[in-house]
């Protein structure tokens, strides 16, 4: 793993083959020996003992045990996190070992809200120091500034809300959530909020449009409580990411499903039409009737991580029955003749909103991205 230098001036880039043709004579005088090597932020580099999970393959960092809990990281703000004990339920603070920071290359934080970890408290202090993340399952995550951004980890799975209006609909940023989830295995279940504000009539067409494909939809309202008993059902006993565009009401559902949550809200902005940020990080939270919900903050748009442009087929679940009629193995499904989602798109058995969708994603310059694997030998 790469080491980064810690309070060190830039140095001096030099041109010295420009200098040696430059100065014939000068290059008489050069020592044919010297071994010249460029020195720059990552020059340095440690090897770090792990062990690899027999599940997931994911390199697990040695440490001793001696003294050490484990844990369930409830939320984290900068390099602090709320780790919840496994053995007595009882709350530390923690701080993030430095090397574990390092270790986090491609990933925009070493630890994120719902990993379970290893930490040593600090005496008889509710302080302590996490060692270790032990291997993620279940994560919804996204790309941040070419970076791997993890919303929450190990949850069994999504709920999607989208408001009917206020901010307006968005079923392009749905599809997006739907692919995440494809690529991560979890179950998607779709929240339709505000249903107070527009037709039923208009909601009733998009929930058809995902529930014929095999989503679960529901419609509700904080308001006037439409919808909120199948949800409080759908959500005991799991372990559930909430996510969706700022001012969706995320807050007013859990707190509509229960009210000993007591989370913020806020309105939309009657100028922009835009959710504020009342949910600053996320937030693993107990439900009274049993699971988990992680409250994670608004977000304006979700770019999808992990996924090549070419892979963005196999995630649309309706397309994989028409793909095998597809005259051409690497068919894009955009420009092709003899192309069968195409086909299948021009006779109605694929909703043209969902191939817009993904004609979008596959072409969009933000498109998917597929993490970068480096060597890490040290």
């Amino acid at each position: 793993m790469d080491l980064r230098r810690n309070r060190q001036t830039r140095v001096r880039q030099q041109n010295l083959t420009q200098q040696i043709l430059s100065n014939p004579e000068s290059a008489e005088d050069a020592d044919i020996r010297e071994r010249l090597t460029g020195k720059g932020d990552l020059t340095r580099r440690r090897t770090i003992l792990a062990a690899s999970d027999a599940d997931t393959d994911a390199p697990v960092r040695d440490i001793d045990l001696t003294g050490c809990l484990t844990g369930r990281v409830l939320s984290f703000a900068g390099l602090t996190c709320i780790v919840q004990s496994d053995a007595d339920r009882r709350l530390f603070e923690c701080t993030i070992r430095g090397v574990l920071r390092t270790l986090a290359r491609d990933s925009r934080n070493a630890v994120v809200t719902g990993d379970r970890v290893v930490f040593r408290p600090e005496g008889d202090t509710d302080q302590g120091v996490i060692e270790r993340v032990e291997p993620r399952h279940g994560t919804l995550s996204r790309c941040s500034h070419g970076k791997e951004h993890v919303l929450v980890a190990n949850v069994d799975q999504i709920l999607i809300v989208a408001s009917a209006s206020q901010p307006e609909l968005k079923t392009n940023l749905i599809d997006r959530y739907l692919v995440s989830t494809e690529v991560n295995g979890l179950s998607a279940v779709i929240c339709l909020n505000k249903c107070d504000l527009v037709d039923m009539n208009t909601l009733h067409d998009v929930a058809h449009l995902y529930s014929r494909i095999g989503y679960r939809v529901l419609i509700t309202s904080a308001v006037t409580q439409e919808g909120i008993p199948q949800l409080r059902q759908i959500l005991t006993g799991h372990e559930t990411a909430v996510s969706g565009q700022s001012g969706v009401g995320k807050s007013s559902l859990l707190n509509a499903v229960d009210p000993n949550l007591h989370l913020e809200t806020a309105d939309v902005s009657a100028w922009s039409q835009k959710g504020r940020h009342t949910t600053r990080r996320a937030r693993l939270l107990p439900l009274a009737a049993g699971g988990w919900v992680a409250d994670t903050p608004g977000i304006r748009q979700f770019e999808v991580w992990d996924v090549t442009p070419e892979e963005v087929d196999g995630f649309f679940v309706e397309f994989r029955a028409f793909i095998p009629f597809c005259r051409y193995p690497d068919c894009s499904h955009v420009h092709e003749d003899h192309c069968g989602v195409r086909d299948a798109v021009a006779d109605g058995r694929i909703a043209r909103r969902r191939y817009d969708s993904y004609v979008r994603l596959r072409t969009d310059p933000q498109r998917p991205v597929r993490k970068n694997v480096r060597d890490t030998d040290g």
